[in-house]
């Protein structure tokens, strides 16, 4: 088929469908103008960027800024930090959502699921600031909850939790979990209820018990789906959200809590002497990682299961 029978065709499905594509132009635009556009100005990671002079005249400087990141006291320290942080909720918050998954799928009583269903996923919708001001009146070893009862009981001030370096990525981790646990969960409830339930019928007559036909019925179901979601979620690993993490950060625990994100926020707007060109260096670097990730998940699992998203 030529070049020119192939376009005819596609304008004939275009015109077919005018409506489908009235609705994408939307979507389409607010991409290239909040994603694409702003490209333009990642040439400021390889120059000097001077605010009077502008993006283009500001003089080209090559990889200065990228030399200036890697031999800094602060690269080993914000990796550490980020991956330790982003491969720890990985590993806890991904399988979480599909065995809760899972289990509410097998019970019983549907009601009973369905107000389990709605508790877990309300948290999502709360804000950030909301939820670390609440792990503050939690945890406060003064004036929260734990404090009251650490005071109550031994009579003494309980040891500061959230001053505590090491204790940080847990508090921080386990948070999420409770926070998009829920959320998370629903697409795989939605892949399970297009189980068909013959097969269920059929296993229970054969003698299958409930963890076999979860094992053999439910879980196939939902991996193709699984497998979708760890590739994104892996290619989002160095992406660690700044505002909850800023939020938690104190002097005691930043050489804990100090990550990529919250680095390029300080070096580009917090401190004192603002450097736009590292901190957007930073981020090219952050971005690069993600998909060097995002395309060796994609290849790996794509041999091993044949699925994959391109």
């Amino acid at each position: 088929m030529n070049t020119a029978k192939m376009r005819t065709q596609t304008w004939k499905k275009i015109k077919a469908r005018w409506q489908l594509y009235l609705l994408l132009l939307l979507p389409l635009a607010y991409i290239i103008v909040f994603a694409y556009v702003p490209m333009s100005g990642l040439i400021i990671a390889f120059k000097d960027y001077d605010f009077r002079k502008g993006i283009f005249d500001s003089p080209w400087v090559g990889l200065k800024h990228f030399q200036n990141f890697f031999h800094s006291y602060k690269f080993k320290l914000v990796l550490k930090n980020t991956l330790t942080l982003s491969i720890y909720s990985l590993a806890v918050s991904f399988p979480i959502p599909i065995v809760f998954a899972l289990l509410l799928n097998s019970m019983r009583n549907r009601r009973y699921a369905k107000l389990i269903q709605t508790v877990t996923y309300v948290p999502h919708f709360i804000s950030t600031v909301i939820i670390v001001g609440l792990l503050t009146q939690i945890l406060s070893n003064r004036t929260g909850i734990y404090g009251t009862l650490y005071t109550l009981i031994t009579g003494e001030t309980g040891p500061n939790i959230l001053a505590s370096g090491p204790l940080f990525k847990h508090i921080y981790v386990w948070s999420g979990v409770w926070q998009n646990m829920g959320y998370n969960a629903i697409i795989y409830i939605a892949a399970l209820a297009g189980v068909d339930t013959s097969l269920h019928e059929a296993a229970m007559i054969d003698g299958a018990t409930k963890v076999q036909r979860i094992r053999y019925i439910d879980f196939p179901t939902i991996l193709p789906t699984a497998t979708i979601m760890l590739i994104l979620a892996v290619g989002q690993i160095m992406n660690l959200g700044y505002e909850k993490v800023l939020l938690m950060q104190n002097d005691l625990n930043l050489n804990y809590s100090e990550i990529i994100s919250t680095y390029v926020y300080k070096v580009g707007l917090a401190s004192g002497i603002t450097n736009f060109s590292l901190s957007a260096a930073i981020s090219m670097f952050n971005s690069v990682i993600n998909f060097i990730l995002l395309l060796t998940v994609n290849k790996i699992t794509k041999k091993l299961s044949g699925s994959g998203i391109f």
